[in-house]
């Protein structure tokens, strides 16, 4: 049990693992014996409280990182086995180890070949051996990831869903949180699964907002006012594409124009909630981030999230499963569409949930989805290159 008392180079003697959760936390170089020595003397609640993080969630973070159940959480040294059922995508970063372990716990475990990896590594591994595929004996059984490019570009795997290679296995109702979006959370052919969502939501430091209102929704967000004062997660490709590709839908292409316009710098959410910091170089007013990261920001500060009045964007997390192998992928969709699952995404992630026995913890927080009709009508990966030509377009 890691505590807040504890020295950091107490920590990382016992754990050297949990060197990359200080490291997606903005503490670099820790693998290095000369600064692990500077900072290895400070404890876990001095560096944090230095940092302006939250020290009661990263500590969380660390426990939920050991790896209490002695499963292979690096996905490093797995052989890859012919014929095993094969899993691969990406897991959000802030919840991959616990889905990992709860993976870890499935009693057919050893009978398929996995390659889960962080979120953070971004989808271009996946994209090139996808797009090289062109029968469906070629794909892995079951892919998980957030986003759209992926799963709807063309050369991608919009060409195998148009032929019928995918089916949806998990059979479960979905969450009254959704409930205005019911009809098109859910895929109406019945081939794609969705598990949670990756809401964008607002951080705004009051102090660099000055004299302009707060933000509260996204037109606000799309106001000259704003211009240069935004910082974005374009590195977080899944959730930025969600945000570009829902404005575009619902204002049109100028409104990509003007978020690159707006933009100050693309920065890791990390980065966002430590840049009210007074030696911090970028200072944004405002910041787009998953709703996950807002909770690191200490109470009181003058960081203040805002969930937009008109919804958070959401990046789905989808799952595709290959309706010709349903005895070998069946159980492994039902497993990852498991209320286990669903309160692991829920609770520990501040992923909400699309199963209805899941209390996300959310009161009157709305939602916006591009919805199934205006992805099945239209081309998502020319939209997606469209959409950040027009951004930019605006950075210039």
């Amino acid at each position: 049990m890691i505590t807040k008392d504890m020295l950091v180079g107490e920590v990382l003697a016992k754990h050297k693992e949990l060197i990359h959760v200080f490291e997606s936390k903005g503490f670099k170089g820790l693998d290095k014996e000369m600064i692990l020595k500077q900072v290895g003397k400070f404890t876990v609640e001095t560096l944090l409280k230095n940092k302006k993080l939250n020290v009661e969630v990263f500590v969380e973070l660390l426990n939920e990182s050991l790896d209490s159940n002695n499963i292979d959480i690096t996905l490093q040294e797995r052989e890859y086995v012919e014929g095993k059922t094969n899993i691969v995508g990406l897991l959000p970063c802030p919840v991959r180890i616990p889905l990992l372990e709860a993976f870890g716990q499935y009693e057919d475990v050893k009978e398929v070949n996995y390659d889960l990896r962080a979120a953070s590594e971004g989808l271009d591994w996946l994209k090139d051996e996808v797009r090289g595929v062109e029968f469906e004996d070629g794909l892995a059984d079951v892919y998980i990831s957030a986003g759209f490019d992926l799963f709807f570009e063309e050369d991608l795997m919009k060409k195998f869903k148009d032929i019928g290679t995918f089916k949806d296995y998990t059979k479960i109702d979905y969450n009254t949180d959704f409930e205005n979006d019911y009809m098109s959370l859910k895929d109406p052919s019945n081939e794609y699964s969705m598990l949670g969502v990756v809401p964008a939501v607002f951080m705004v430091n009051t102090k660099e907002l000055g004299e302009r209102p707060m933000p509260k929704t996204w037109s606000d967000i799309l106001d000259p006012m704003y211009e240069g004062s935004i910082s974005l997660p374009v590195s977080d490709f899944d959730l930025f594409n969600a945000i570009l590709i829902h404005l575009y839908k619902e204002f049109g292409p100028e409104a990509c124009v003007k978020l690159g316009k707006s933009l100050v710098q693309s920065m890791h959410p990390t980065q966002m909630i430590k840049s009210d910091k007074k030696n911090a170089r970028v200072k944004p007013a405002i910041s787009i981030m998953p709703y996950f990261f807002t909770r690191m920001a200490l109470p009181g500060s003058v960081l203040k999230a805002v969930w937009p009045e008109d919804g958070a964007i959401i990046s789905p997390i989808f799952m595709l499963t290959k309706a010709s192998k349903a005895a070998e992928v069946e159980p492994i969709a039902k497993m990852f569409a498991s209320k286990e699952v669903g309160e692991i995404l829920s609770h520990k992630g501040l992923f909400p949930s699309v199963r209805s026995d899941i209390d996300n913890k959310l009161v009157n927080n709305k939602f916006k989805w591009i919805g199934w009709d205006y992805i099945n009508n239209n081309d998502i990966g020319a939209i997606l290159a469209e959409c950040m030509d027009l951004f930019d377009k605006g950075m210039i």
